[in-house]
């Protein structure tokens, strides 16, 4: 998951998490307090969600609550 910030090195997280298959949530950047950790991590990797924060927590639960597969590429 990836929230408001400054920098881009929570992108290169979110490209590792990608890569070996893992799902990956980023907030929205036209509501982040500063979109440009979200914005960099969405030009940098195929993001599986953009969410708002009340978005965020419901999506989670779900995520959460269901097996692997229901959302495996």
């Amino acid at each position: 998951v990836i929230l408001t910030g400054t920098n881009n090195d929570g992108a290169r997280g979110l490209a590792k998490i990608k890569a070996r298959g893992g799902l990956t949530v980023v907030e929205d950047p036209y509501e982040a307090a500063f979109p440009e950790m979200p914005r960099a991590a969405i030009e940098s990797s195929e993001v599986d969600w953009i969410v708002t924060l009340d978005e965020l927590a419901p999506l989670l639960n779900r995520l959460a609550t269901s097996t692997v597969r229901q959302y495996a590429n």
